[in-house]
Formats: C-alpha cells, structure tokens, sequence
C-alpha cells in the first residue's frame, strides 16, 4: 500500500473502527472471532461504566474524600480502591450496537443467548472473564466443553444474522 493514496484514503472512520475491531471486515463480512471481540468489549465498557451516575450520594461521598485528604496530610493513609475509566460517549455507542446482536441468537435458544451474553462480561480491571467455561458449566449443570460449543453455536447464529442483513 502506497502511503499516498489506494485504500489508506477510505474512509477514516471505518478505518479506525476496523483497527479496534470495528463491526466489519474489509468486504462487510462479520467472522466469530470479531464478534466475540466486540462482544467482550461490549462487557468491558458495560462493567466499567459507573453504577448509578450522579445523585446525592456521591455528593456526600466528596465530603469523604476530603476528610482522607485531610486525614492523610496528617500521616494517616488514605485507602486507595482503583476504578476503571469512565468509558468514552463513543465506546458506549459500540457497546449498545454489540450488545444488540445478542437477540439475534432467537428466542427459543435462551440458553445460547445466555452463554453468550455472560461469556462477554470481562472484568475490565483484570481482563478476565466474570464467567469463566467450568463455572458457566456448573450454572448449567453441562460439561464445559459443551458450554464452549454452544457458546460458537449462539456466536456463529449471529454472525450468520449479521452477514445475511449486510
């Protein structure tokens, strides 16, 4: 590819959704790997996304932080508890669009819907799965190797279904 021209003066913005694993591949076409991609960030953001927004109750909450931050000018540690970033108007947008293809798994297979909709919640502090394949066995009273398989059952479903819509 030539830095002058060819297919690096696309359009930027499905460039950039492409390289973070956008919704589409070069042709349009959706593969069970880039949806299980943004399924997963789909889970990250959504974890990481504050509880409740703003209230009162984190209004009281500064007056707390300021009585640390005075105690600890005083030699008193301070607790620290780590929190993910608040997740970009943008990378919300990409969550609502991934996790609006779990419905497309159809209603009669609530099981597979389940299995995937669970296996996409990733701790985003840790990256690890919140379901890991033997707990999501045990919850079903499966083998996990046929929870895995049902799991790229519901995930091909909806690859087929974006495929056939695009």
């Amino acid at each position: 590819m030539s830095a002058g021209g060819g297919e690096a003066s696309a359009d930027p913005a499905s460039r950039g959704a492409n390289r973070r694993g956008g919704t589409a591949g070069r042709e349009g076409v959706h593969d069970a790997q880039l949806v299980v991609a943004r399924l997963e960030e789909a889970g990250r953001t959504l974890l990481a996304l504050p509880p409740g927004g703003y209230s009162t109750g984190m209004r009281l909450n500064v007056a707390a932080l300021v009585r640390h931050m005075i105690a600890a000018g005083e030699g008193e540690p301070v607790p620290a508890r780590l929190h993910p970033s608040v997740p970009s108007a943008a990378v919300i947008t990409r969550m609502d669009e991934a996790l609006g293809w779990i419905p497309l798994i159809p209603r009669d297979r609530s099981v597979l819907r389940r299995i995937v909709g669970a296996r996409s919640l990733v701790n985003p502090m840790t990256d690890r799965h919140l379901y890991p394949w033997r707990r999501l066995g045990v919850m079903l009273g499966a083998d996990h190797k046929a929870v895995q398989r049902w799991h790229a059952q519901g995930v091909d479903m909806i690859v087929a279904a974006l495929n056939a819509a695009g």
